[in-house]
């Protein structure tokens, strides 16, 4: 684990821009908010229109979970060996996280302004992290998971600093366009992709990347995976993308990626991220890809205001209900809540599991880390409430860090907030949120203790979790301390 420093002291330019917040060093101060903010509100469509776009696309399918559609994407029997447990699909890039006053103005002129600015003067490179999917690879190779992650970092010190950090980490790396290279003439594009990490007081987050103001993806010129990147997959036993995923890649290349890991068997999970939501509104091509990918993911992970947006339903459980019935090889959603804690749901199955009491310093790559940590229950058949006690205790020691990459956190600070056993109970969030459902018996919640008398919950006490989960995670521990 490398020191943990500050978020940089960065000097006001000479001659600011007009209307652009000069950046300085303002310390970060404690909060249970675990909810980051959208660099822009304008940046997501409206619930009503985005639901439209998506759901005709997807009612023009004439697919449901359990139709006879499934069988063109059943690939259940392909006996392929396995030596990978997660490969990550593109979105490698350098976060740079700087502390401003107020989060980027939300005119696109106005933020690639303030985004050059920002670049004329880089912090020290001891400021730099590796981010996007780096964050998910590095927890997860954490909890002891074997990963590759296949993208695209560029042939400089940003490209090198990526390869050096996953490398440390066990971590291997694919190019996923390396045979293209050869025979075209090098762009911008090519260059390793800096996302500028911004947090204002309240600790609320921006994101600002050459991504926002290119129409389209980076690696455009690609027409089909090579055989290195079909090879990685091949041997996966998880793919993980996310949205982000359609600023890399063009979307028939991101669907076709997809469509070949249900093809050799590995499964897919997918979180669309604010970048997904946005893509709902996107080209007709876009739209379709966005469909494709939540229909062919076995595991789908969104915040209660992503799932909101995709289908109009802000209960989360109906909304996880409505896109288990919407998908094809769709088996379970998983909502984020930050501090509230995290639900799965399943076609016959609701697991409510409450987060536990941190101090929070900065959620930059919490949803990367419990990402990680249902991979890791996914591939050693944990059950489902102690796999998403897991994430939230990933999630939550990585809140406690500053800034993601290195910093996710470590399996040790896992094992010592499990140890600690104080999770964020608010009954009154949970029956609101429960509501009819409480008449079914399918429901299983975490609880610090047993609620004695009630047939309408499985309470699941928080301490058989852990005594169950620790000594699987120490085993972990020691085999990682044994690799290195």
């Amino acid at each position: 684990m490398p020191q943990q420093h500050s978020i940089p002291f960065i000097h006001p330019p000479s001659t600011p821009l007009p209307n652009i917040p000069n950046v300085t060093f303002l310390p970060p101060k404690p909060t249970m908010s675990q909810n980051p903010c959208p660099l822009s509100n304008t940046l997501y469509p409206t619930r009503n229109l985005l639901c439209t776009r998506i759901y005709s696309v997807l009612n023009s399918k004439g697919a449901t979970n359990g139709s006879s559609d499934c069988n063109r994407y059943d690939g259940s029997s392909v006996a392929i060996k396995k030596s990978v447990d997660v490969a990550t699909l593109g979105n490698l890039c350098v976060d740079i996280v700087l502390n401003v006053p107020k989060l980027p103005p939300t005119s696109l002129i106005q933020r690639k302004a303030y985004m050059d600015q920002l670049a004329k003067s880089p912090p020290d490179k001891k400021y730099w992290e590796a981010g996007g999917n780096c964050n998910m690879a590095i927890a997860a190779a954490r909890l002891g998971l074997r990963c590759v992650t296949i993208g695209h970092v560029g042939n400089e010190i940003y490209g090198k600093f990526i390869e050096d950090v996953l490398t440390d980490e066990g971590i291997d790396i694919v190019g996923v366009d390396d045979q293209h290279i050869v025979n075209r003439s090098l762009t911008a594009a090519d260059e390793t992709l800096i996302c500028w990490v911004l947090v204002d007081p309240l600790h609320q987050h921006g994101f600002c990347s050459r991504g926002d103001f290119c129409k389209e993806p980076a690696l455009s010129w690609m027409t089909n995976l090579s055989t290195k990147v079909k090879n990685s997959i091949k041997q996966s036993k998880i793919l993980f993308c996310n949205g982000y995923g359609f600023d890399d890649l063009p979307p028939g290349v991101f669907v076709s990626a997809v469509e070949y890991a249900v093809e050799v068997g590995t499964s897919v999970f997918f979180d669309p991220g604010p970048r997904g939501t946005r893509t709902a509104l996107g080209t007709p091509e876009e739209q379709r890809a966005l469909c494709k990918l939540l229909q062919l993911s076995n595991v789908l992970l969104l915040t209660m205001e992503e799932a909101e947006s995709l289908t109009g339903i802000k209960n989360p459980i109906l909304a996880g209900q409505e896109l288990l019935r919407k998908g094809i090889r769709t088996k379970c959603v998983i909502v984020k809540m930050g501090p509230r804690g995290s639900i799965l749901i399943t076609m016959s199955t609701i697991c409510c599991a409450p987060a536990f009491k941190v101090n929070v310093i900065d959620t930059v790559g919490c949803g990367d880390s419990f990402v990680a940590a249902i991979a890791f229950g996914f591939i050693h058949k944990v059950p489902l409430i102690n796999t998403l006690t897991i994430a939230n205790a990933v999630g939550g020691a990585t809140a406690m860090g500053c800034g993601a990459g290195r910093n996710v956190a470590s399996l040790e600070q896992v094992l010592d907030l499990m140890k600690g056993s104080n999770i964020n109970e608010d009954d009154k969030f949970w029956k609101d949120i429960l509501g009819e459902h409480l008449n079914g018996n399918n429901i299983t919640m975490l609880s610090k203790s047993v609620v004695n008398g009630s047939s309408k919950l499985n309470c699941v006490p928080l301490q058989k979790v852990v005594s169950e989960m620790l000594p699987k995670l120490e085993t972990k521990a020691v085999e990682k301390v044994a690799q290195f």
